[in-house]
């Protein structure tokens, strides 16, 4: 089969498009966008891990709150605060994340004051590569599955937050 020069612009854009599509990592729910979901790496017989997000957006003027989070790969999962006082790093678990009106804020593995979600009891260690749908519940919004990927944060990022 030949393409005219035409056609062959046409069918890269879409396969341009489709890709950039598949890239993106972004979930909605109500005025809330949870951007980028992803977990490091655990190794084996390691009981906790970690997830992250890029950005929450609330894009709303009402406030929300994320309540809870469950997912199929841990016994539980908790929402925890790390907060720097002094020199030490605590890291506390928290009944909810409140998400402001009109908010935007980050919740990466390398920040020094900040929330994560932690998974206890995982049922197998997270590997590079893998992902796994994740189900968060906000005070207005609802209920919101995810897909979680597994990802070796990237070098230079920052320093990494050990658990």
């Amino acid at each position: 089969m030949r393409f005219t020069k035409l056609q062959f612009l046409f069918w890269f854009a879409v396969a341009l498009l489709t890709s950039q599509l598949a890239l993106a990592h972004d979930f909605k729910v109500g005025d809330l966008t949870i951007d980028h979901p992803y977990a490091t790496p655990t190794v084996p017989a390691q009981s906790t891990g970690a997830v992250y997000f890029r950005t929450l957006r609330n894009r709303g003027s009402a406030p929300d709150k994320l309540l809870s989070a469950r997912s199929s790969v841990a016994n539980r999962v908790g929402l925890h605060r790390m907060q720097m006082e002094g020199e030490v790093m605590r890291m506390r678990e928290v009944p909810y994340i409140d998400m402001p009106g009109k908010s935007e804020f980050r919740m990466g593995h390398a920040s020094t004051d900040g929330y994560h979600l932690m998974l206890e009891g995982l049922k197998a260690p997270l590997k590079d590569g893998d992902s796994f749908p994740l189900t968060l519940r906000f005070e207005r919004a609802g209920e919101r599955t995810v897909q979680v990927h597994v990802q070796t944060p990237r070098k230079g990022a920052a320093h990494e937050h050990k658990h």
